[in-house]
C-alpha cells in the first residue's frame, strides 16, 4: 500500500510534467516566433522590400513558426531540447534582427 505522501507525488509529477510543457508551448514558442518576426523583417528591409510588406509576410512567417513550436513541445519526447532552440533560437535570431536594424539606421 502506497502511503498519501507517494500518491500525493506521482499525481503532481504528470501535472508539472503538462506544465512544463505548455509553459515551454505558450512563452517559449512565442520567444522563439518573435525573434523570427524580428530577423525576418529587418532582413527583408536591408534587403530591399518595403517595411509594410516585410513586416506583414514576417507576421505570416511568424504564425507558422509558433504553430511549428507549439506542436513540437507537445509532441516532444524530451522537453530540454525544446527549451534550449526555442530559447537560443529565439535570442540568437532577436539579435541577428537587432544588429541589421542597427546596421540599417
Amino acid at each position: 500500500m502506497r502511503s498519501p505522501a507517494t500518491r500525493a507525488t506521482s499525481t503532481a509529477s504528470p501535472r508539472l510534467a503538462l506544465l512544463a510543457r505548455i509553459t515551454a508551448a505558450v512563452l517559449g514558442g512565442y520567444g522563439f516566433a518573435w525573434g523570427v518576426v524580428a530577423a525576418c523583417t529587418s532582413l527583408a528591409v536591408a534587403a530591399g522590400m518595403g517595411f509594410h510588406d516585410a513586416e506583414f509576410l514576417s507576421s505570416l512567417v511568424g504564425v507558422l513558426a509558433l504553430l511549428g513550436a507549439l506542436l513540437w513541445a507537445i509532441a516532444a519526447r524530451r522537453l530540454w531540447p525544446v527549451w534550449a532552440v526555442l530559447v537560443v533560437g529565439g535570442a540568437l535570431l532577436a539579435g541577428v534582427g537587432s544588429a541589421v536594424q542597427t546596421a540599417l539606421v
